[in-house]
């Protein structure tokens, strides 16, 4: 794709991007991670998604979409009306990234692969979670190599963390992800109470919700789902030949009416089982599609978490 759309992240080009071309889609990426973000959303341990801390605060009314697990009883008991109990943030925030990189997501038909988005979502994340002696680190597979980094803070190593990502090789071909292995290493060793960031387009099959559902009941945890028109809706294209790079296998298919009413509704199928399954892990989706301002998904995403906070908060 020679002319980049207004909105898009800069290719990566699965990972095969070479010197000084990948200097130049790095400070692009963040020029417009900054440009777009700075004053807007960014605050004082507010980050990305406004998590409960660990150390208690007031109670206040229960709030439709506020946290079971927080739920006060005593305070419930006493006035028979359903109260949860608020925390007040960690001084300073602890964020892991488990990111899929499988050779699923090198693919797109809109404005850039969905590996670009999903390596702009990581910059996006390391900004609005910086700051204030935050930390960010990250668990990254390609579904045969594994790559993890270690949480620290400040800027220079929340850029060689991104060019560390940025460079992941594409994946051989016949290599199947393991987002449940990525999301599994994170519960060993235990780590502190903190923000856990799974990045990836959630097309297989749904393995993983055991070991989100334990780090769920220590962290904060949120989904980052990257997806791209085609993985929703085959157009009418005839006969076409199409190859799965995590089996290997090529199938040749004309893409009737019915073959194509039947892969909408297996893939809405597979969203609304993906969505159930964060909903009992309790982590929020933030969707992303590379035929969209990504960036401004995140801005309303950001801010419709923060409505909802603030809301709940000005009910007590």
């Amino acid at each position: 794709m020679s002319e980049r759309a207004p909105g898009s992240p800069p290719t990566f080009r699965a990972g095969q991007l070479r010197e000084p071309e990948l200097t130049a889609a790095l400070r692009t990426l963040e020029l417009t991670v900054r440009r777009r973000l700075d004053g807007v959303l960014h605050g004082d341990h507010l980050g990305l998604i406004p998590g409960p801390g660990s150390e208690p605060g007031d109670a206040r009314e229960y709030q439709p979409g506020d946290d079971v697990r927080q739920m006060d009883w005593s305070v419930t008991a006493r006035t028979t009306h359903p109260h949860v109990r608020q925390t007040v943030a960690d001084r300073e925030l602890e964020t892991w990234l488990a990111l899929d990189l499988s050779a699923s997501l090198d693919f797109g038909t809109g404005n850039c692969e969905k590996r670009d988005l999903a390596i702009a979502s990581v910059a996006a994340i390391a900004y609005l979670t910086g700051g204030g002696g935050n930390r960010i680190g990250a668990v990254v597979s390609n579904g045969r190599d594994v790559a993890r980094m270690p949480a620290r803070g400040g800027r220079l190593h929340a850029q060689s963390m991104l060019r560390t990502i940025a460079t992941t090789p594409h994946p051989p071909d016949g290599t199947r992800g393991d987002l449940r292995g990525v999301i599994d290493s994170l519960r060993r060793p235990q780590r502190r109470r903190g923000l856990i960031v799974v990045i990836s387009d959630f097309l297989g099959p749904i393995e993983w919700e055991r070991p989100l559902r334990a780090l769920s009941a220590r962290h904060e945890v949120l989904a980052v789902e990257v997806l791209d028109p085609r993985d929703l809706e085959l157009p009418d294209l005839g006969d076409v030949v199409l190859h799965d790079p995590e089996t290997g296998r090529t199938r040749e298919f004309t893409t009737t009416p019915q073959l194509r009413a039947d892969f909408a509704q297996a893939a809405s199928d597979h969203r609304a089982a993906v969505e159930q399954a964060l909903r009992r892990c309790g982590a929020p989706r933030l969707s992303l599609r590379t035929d969209r301002d990504w960036i401004g998904d995140v801005v309303r995403f950001v801010a419709a978490r923060r409505h909802s906070i603030g809301a709940g908060q000005g009910g007590r």
